[in-house]
C-alpha cells in the first residue's frame, strides 16, 4: 500500500474527516450552484409585500425586512463567505510560506526581521488587527480579503519557520547541498514538499478562522456593502432594523450557516491531520 493510499485510509476512518468533508462538499456546491439554480439581482429581487413573513413552503427560510426572501440571501451569502475565506487563506499562505521558508533556512537578520514582524502581527487579537486595517482602507470585499489574509500570514510564518529548522540539517538536505543545488532549489524542490502537510492542515482549519472573522467585519459593517449578500451583514442588518427577536428566522438561518461553515472546515482539518499524520496510525495501533 502506497503513501497516499495509508493516509487517504486514515483520512476515511475518521469520523470526524468523512462529516467534515460531506459538509464542505455541501456548502462548495451550494456556492458554485448558487447562479446557475437562481440567478439573483440583489436590486430588484426584493417584494415590499412580503416583508418579515415568517418561514413558509413559499419561503422556506422567512423573509427579511425589506421582502427579500432568506433562503436566497443566506445562499449567495455563503458564496462570499466561503469567496472572502478562501482567497484570505490563500494569501495568507502564499506570503506566510515564502517568509517562513527564507527565514528558516538562511537564518541571521532574515530570521530576526522575519521574528519581529510575526511578534508585532500576532501581539494584536486577529479580529482588532483585522479592523484596524480595514478601517483604514475603504470596506468592501477585497479589502477584507486582504485583511483577513494579512491576519493569517504569521501563523504559516510561523509554521513553515518551525518544519524549514526540522529539516534543514536532515541528511537528505545536506547531500542535496553538497551535490551543489541551489538555495531557491533546496527550498522549493526538498524541503516545501517535506512540510506541505502541517500547512495544508492548518490552511483547512484558517478557514474556519477566516469565514469568523469575516462575518465579524461584515457585522461591524466593514465587510461587504449592501446590496452584496454576505453573512454577517445580514446578522447586523437583523440587529440594526430591531427586527432580530420580532422576526427570530432573520438571524437564525445566517448565523446557523455561520457555524455550518465553521464546524465543516474544523472537521475536515481534523481528519486531515489524521490522515497525513503517519503517528496517528502508530497510536491507533
Amino acid at each position: 500500500m502506497t503513501l497516499q493510499q495509508r493516509a487517504f485510509q486514515r483520512f476515511w476512518q475518521s469520523t470526524a474527516g468523512r462529516t467534515g468533508l460531506a459538509l464542505t462538499i455541501a456548502l462548495v456546491l451550494l456556492a458554485i450552484l448558487a447562479p446557475l439554480l437562481h440567478p439573483y439581482d440583489p436590486t430588484t429581487d426584493r417584494d415590499y409585500l412580503a416583508r418579515l413573513l415568517p418561514p413558509s413552503s413559499h419561503h422556506w427560510f422567512g423573509t427579511d425586512a425589506l421582502g427579500r426572501d432568506v433562503l436566497i440571501l443566506v445562499w449567495y451569502g455563503v458564496r462570499t463567505s466561503l469567496q472572502i475565506s478562501l482567497v484570505s487563506v490563500a494569501l495568507g499562505v502564499a506570503i506566510g510560506l515564502v517568509l517562513g521558508l527564507v527565514a528558516g533556512y538562511l537564518r541571521g537578520i532574515v530570521e530576526l526581521a522575519v521574528g519581529w514582524l510575526t511578534d508585532i502581527l500576532l501581539a494584536f487579537p486577529s479580529i482588532l488587527l483585522a479592523i484596524a486595517l480595514v478601517s483604514v482602507t475603504q470596506p468592501n470585499i477585497q479589502n477584507v480579503m486582504i485583511a483577513v489574509g494579512i491576519v493569517q500570514v504569521p501563523i504559516f510564518t510561523r509554521l513553515a519557520r518551525a518544519m524549514v529548522l526540522s529539516l534543514r540539517e536532515q541528511e537528505f538536505i545536506e547531500a542535496v547541498r553538497a551535490l551543489g543545488a541551489t538555495t531557491d532549489r533546496i527550498l522549493m524542490r526538498h524541503i516545501l514538499p517535506a512540510s506541505i502537510a502541517p500547512v495544508v492542515v492548518q490552511a483547512t482549519l484558517a478557514i474556519g478562522t477566516a469565514t469568523l472573522e469575516a462575518a465579524g467585519l461584515g457585522f461591524l459593517g466593514l465587510g461587504a456593502q449592501p446590496p452584496t449578500p454576505e453573512l454577517g451583514t445580514m446578522l447586523s442588518d437583523a440587529f440594526k432594523g430591531g427586527y432580530s427577536l420580532s422576526s427570530p428566522w432573520t438571524t437564525l438561518f445566517p448565523g446557523l450557516f455561520i457555524t455550518l461553515t465553521v464546524l465543516a472546515f474544523n472537521l475536515l482539518g481534523d481528519g486531515l491531520r489524521d490522515g497525513l499524520d503517519p503517528r496517528s496510525e502508530s497510536r491507533d495501533t
